[in-house]
């Protein structure tokens, strides 16, 4: 829309030229209200996809051996990242390279957060799906012990999450991930579930859980998460993460439908 707004305001203004400029500054703020302050810059798109590729295997590598091991789960989960990714032999090699620096005991995870926050901190999205990433490793053994939790909540200290959002984001990857593989059947335990999937509970109207599911479907949006600077080979992931807080929501909605219909 501001295309066009800035293509008719150019030519009044300056003709031809002005109708250029108006596209181009049309096309910037059009990109701004799509996909957010990290799709300004193109310039930067490169950095931010290595700085954050980078940030995310060293801090699993450290998240792995902070409890002193590194389980076969923790190796599993990651080498199904990278599968996932569908990484180059090469980028494959630079990505056990980064686990296993972030894995040395004498790493310090704060330069590495501090230089992902200079790049990648004004997207409230690549900080989340960072967090979302490294939860997932966590959890990879069925749960996150007392070392793990500690290291976490220290990360997210310094992404700018308090206490009260990475417990809630906690909560409701946790719950995300019970969706995987697509539908679900129906139980009083899976619709507590997806409630906590999507943030929300069963005394939330159904406009306000609409509301909620719009704006996490937002946030993993591939246009948005690649126009951000995620990296293309991550999308796929972000894309799962999708399908399963969708899940979630159709699971809502055919148990309120059922309510009302019986009601």
């Amino acid at each position: 829309m501001f295309k066009i707004l800035g293509i008719v305001a150019g030519f009044l203004i300056l003709g031809i030229l002005g109708s250029i400029l108006g596209f181009l500054v049309g096309g910037i703020i059009d990109r701004f209200k799509s996909n957010g302050t990290g799709s300004v810059n193109f310039f930067t798109a490169a950095r931010r996809q290595s700085v954050f590729l980078e940030t995310v295997f060293v801090l699993m590598g450290k998240l792995a051996k902070v409890d002193g091991r590194i389980s076969e789960n923790e190796v599993a989960h990651v080498e199904q990242f990278m599968r996932q990714l569908g990484m180059t032999s090469e980028h494959r090699l630079r990505a056990i390279a980064l686990f296993k620096r972030g894995a040395t005991p004498m790493f310090d995870i704060k330069p590495k957060l501090a230089e992902f926050m200079a790049v990648c901190g004004s997207s409230r999205n690549l900080r989340q799906m960072l967090l979302v990433y490294l939860i997932s490793v966590g959890l990879s053994d069925g749960q996150l012990n007392a070392a793990e939790s500690r290291l976490l909540k220290d990360i997210a200290g310094r992404l700018g999450y308090s206490k009260t959002a990475f417990d809630r984001l906690l909560d409701m990857v946790i719950n995300q991930t019970r969706f995987a593989g697509g539908q679900t059947a129906f139980s009083v335990d899976a619709l507590q579930d997806a409630y906590k999937a999507l943030g929300v509970s069963r005394h939330n109207s159904d406009q306000e859980i609409k509301r909620a599911y719009r704006k996490l479907m937002s946030q993993y949006h591939p246009d948005k998460l690649t126009g951000q600077g995620l990296p293309e080979e991550m999308v796929s992931v972000a894309t799962e993460q999708a399908k399963e807080i969708q899940t979630a929501y159709d699971l809502i909605k055919k148990h309120r439908a059922q309510n009302r219909t019986t009601a």
